[in-house]
């Protein structure tokens, strides 16, 4: 590993016409198979392929049954795939300085896992190792990775018993090669400088993916995490402000913010039940209703206000706030026609 290690960091420095990498590869090959040396091959891992694959329809019954079976692995495998691709196609994305097309790669992916099905092949995705290791060899176009897959077919199809020869220590130095070049090592450095909440999503989805070595689960984790700390943010957007007229009979609320499940209890809050004024205007022109939570809440403080005796009043409705409450409220509607927003 060692040695592999030195030839993928110091041969670039004398040239760069072969990849460090795959010479590393070749190298260590050349001495293990020369010296014989004790150490595990690839071919110690498992049996490689032998010859070109054959079309052939998958040997299942196409039923219900075997439908309800496969359907949670193959949606586990699929938000996996998917997102090791997406993550994969963002760090090639800041290597190259470059913009890729997502849905693309999304549909490409797709299309491939089903041909891959019909000669026996597994699921797959995008490889963060290969990826990393073709763009810091110089591959930038289609060509490149039409290169990798094809060599990697001949490799396995024409050259398998030499492939599998190969020393696993030159691949881990290769792998640790990648790992190194991936890792964020700006992220030790940003825990500081960064939003205690955004340094314990990320460090979150790191334990879990790698406590559990399950990218899906650390990856719901941090988003969970995001949803709860992007509420708790929001919910905190909040801000009254009351007015009273010169003879105290009519009182106005200003409402700013974003009204919704994790703010309503403020907002609820904000209107005292001891208000004097009899008339009470709600101005809710710097304010958005998100759900039927805010919607809701609305509808509490305009039937207490009413059952004390005060007349009640909302203006100032935004197009997307005066939807929700048209739809859900129990109090008087909006009024909004047309784009139009009453004032």
């Amino acid at each position: 590993v060692a040695g592999g290690l030195a030839i993928i960091y110091l041969l670039p420095r004398v040239t760069k016409a072969v990849p460090s990498p795959l010479a590393a590869i070749l190298i260590l090959s050349v001495i293990s198979i020369w010296y014989d040396l004790p150490v595990n091959t690839v071919g110690d891992m498992g049996k490689l392929p032998e010859g070109l694959p054959s079309i052939v329809l998958p040997n299942v019954p196409l039923t219900m049954e075997t439908l309800r079976i496969i359907l949670p692995y193959s949606l586990t495998m699929a938000a996996v795939g998917l997102l090791e691709s997406l993550l994969t196609a963002q760090i090639v994305d800041d290597m190259t300085h470059s913009d890729s097309d997502k849905r693309q790669e999304c549909a490409g992916q797709g299309s491939a896992n089903i041909a891959a099905a019909f000669v026996g092949g597994m699921g797959g995705c995008a490889m963060i190792g290969q990826s990393v290791i073709n763009v810091t060899s110089g591959g930038r176009t289609r060509l490149s990775t039409f290169t990798a897959g094809a060599t990697l077919l001949i490799l396995l199809a024409g050259l398998g018993p030499y492939v599998g020869r190969m020393p696993m220590p030159a691949l881990v130095a290769v792998m640790i090669m990648v790992s190194i070049g991936t890792f964020s090592w700006n992220s030790i450095a940003n825990l500081r400088r960064h939003p205690p909440t955004s340094s314990i999503v990320m460090l979150t989805t790191v334990v879990v993916v790698v406590a559990t070595h399950d990218l899906s689960l650390g990856v719901l984790a941090g988003v969970l995490l995001s949803g709860i700390f992007f509420a708790a943010k929001v919910q905190r957007m909040f801000a009254m402000r009351r007015d009273v007229s010169s003879d105290g009979t009519r009182a106005t609320y200003f409402v700013t913010g974003q009204i919704f499940f994790a703010s309503v209890d403020r907002f609820t809050r904000s209107f005292p039940s001891d208000d004097p004024a009899r008339d009470i205007l709600i101005d809710v022109s710097a304010a958005h209703f998100w759900d039927i939570s805010g919607v809701g809440a609305l509808d509490k403080i305009v039937a207490r206000l009413r059952r004390e005796g005060r007349s009640v009043a909302i203006v100032g409705y935004n197009r997307a706030s005066a939807d929700m409450v048209d739809r859900f409220a129990l109090h008087d509607k909006t009024g909004v026609e047309l784009g139009t927003v009453p004032h």
